[in-house]
């Protein structure tokens, strides 16, 4: 079983939903998402807010924080992830802010990846991700890693991993 059908299988036994912020990964995360029949019971739905001005005025990032560290920023991806979550009214909300190239942004070189989960108690967790690679692969790796930091909030790391080891993706 994939990352998002564990995801979406583990939501829906909760009844608890999700939406996506995303930025480098431009819609690619949600895809994944949505490529899983019956979706629709724990997805709620995305905002691809790619140009900054969006994450400010669609997400509610704060201006003062985009205009002193710029868009790829950890802060950045956990007010994303909670602004998804209260705009789409979502239980969880995911993020993904950064670099995928050809050039640096905002002082960050390419491969600079923020993965961001804030859960329906407030909670979240934000991973510091340096990627290699060409521009799609650090888009896919982006949408794993926040898949997976997900899975293991919802699941706890030992119990995702386990499963991962026994034939999951």
């Amino acid at each position: 079983m994939s990352t998002a059908a564990r995801i979406l299988q583990a939501l829906a036994e909760r009844g608890e939903t999700v939406a996506v912020a995303e930025s480098l990964t431009g819609g690619l995360v949600a895809a994944e998402l949505t490529s899983v029949p019956g979706a629709s019971a724990a997805f709620r739905g995305s905002v691809t807010a790619y140009a900054t001005e969006l994450k400010r005025e669609v997400l509610g990032v704060d201006g003062t924080l985009l205009a002193q560290r710029g868009a790829v920023d950890p802060q950045v991806a956990m007010e994303m992830a909670a602004g998804v979550r209260s705009a789409l009214g979502a239980g969880w909300g995911i993020a993904t802010t950064g670099v995928a190239g050809p050039e640096p942004q905002d002082g960050q070189p390419v491969g600079t990846v923020y993965a961001a989960v804030r859960g329906p108690d407030g909670t979240g967790k934000v991973a510091t991700l340096r990627l290699n690679g060409t521009r799609a692969e650090i888009r896919r790796e982006s949408v794993r890693s926040v898949l997976g930091l997900l899975l293991d909030e919802l699941l706890g790391p030992e119990r995702a991993q386990d499963t991962e080891q026994n034939g999951g993706n």
